[in-house]
């Protein structure tokens, strides 16, 4: 049995309340599909010990199954949710606890992912680890896209078989942090540089991908870690203005 899986979820829906996943997967970024890339940033970890890509059974997640690495293993589900697809892959490949990452998240930092494991090996009896903003909010519905979140496998399962609510199935992990009192929940504070209302780096328009692309050709594909993409953005105000505008027309919808 593996300790902590990394998986890399394809699922139109899945990555929160507002995400749209239209041709994102196959769309190129850093001279790779997103899917691709993605991948290869959870792959960059330390302290995860495999990595698969969950995908559910269209024909479309099936084509995309082509832009993996041929070195990571991909499951597909036949379960029409995020949260049973999830569970199915755990079936197949058992691990102890998951990290999980949205694919619309280019810039998914390594050594945050690492930092989740870090914080849950050091708990006892954790069943979920993420970051969260200061207002309490956990920062995977945020479009902040940089971070993952931690659980534990047996606490998906035990979602699996209680969730009834279909937000509750869709997005992941919204029924085990939505109930503390049934789960041990561990939140660690978002890097104050990036817990700011004119950040936003997940990809759901297509100004985002032009941000994100701005972002890249400035820093290049070593420099892209939290400190030095918040360093950057402290010296583009308007990009920010605009991230902040972006943030606020997405919450209205």
């Amino acid at each position: 049995m593996l300790g902590t899986l990394g998986i890399v979820q394809v699922r139109s829906g899945a990555n929160g309340p507002h995400r749209r996943r239209g041709n994102r997967d196959t769309r190129s970024f850093g001279g790779k599909p997103l899917l691709e890339w993605v991948v290869r940033r959870v792959t960059d970890s330390q302290r995860l010990d495999g990595v698969i890509v969950v995908l559910g059974s269209s024909p479309a997640e099936r084509k995309t199954a082509a832009l993996v690495p041929p070195d990571v293993p991909v499951f597909c589900s036949d379960s029409g949710d995020a949260l049973a697809q999830l569970t199915d892959a755990l079936q197949e490949y058992e691990a102890r606890a998951v990290v999980r990452v949205c694919v619309d998240s280019p810039f998914i930092d390594p050594v945050l992912i690492d930092r989740l494991v870090c914080s849950a090996e050091s708990q006892h009896r954790c069943d979920y680890v993420g970051y969260s903003q200061a207002d309490g909010r956990p920062a995977i519905l945020s479009p902040l896209g940089m971070f993952a979140e931690w659980c534990r496998a047996d606490s998906l399962r035990e979602a699996n078989r209680l969730a009834e609510h279909p937000a509750d199935r869709d997005q992941v992990t919204r029924y085990i942090y939505s109930h503390p009192e049934r789960f041990n929940i561990r939140l660690i504070p978002v890097p104050a540089a990036l817990d700011r209302d004119d950040v936003r780096l997940a990809i759901e328009s297509e100004e985002d991908w032009e941000h994100a692309q701005t972002i890249y050709d400035a820093l290049g594909p070593d420099d892209l870690d939290w400190q030095g993409i918040a360093g950057l953005l402290d010296h583009h105000p308007a990009l920010r203005q605009r991230m902040a505008d972006l943030n606020r027309s997405y919450s209205q919808t």
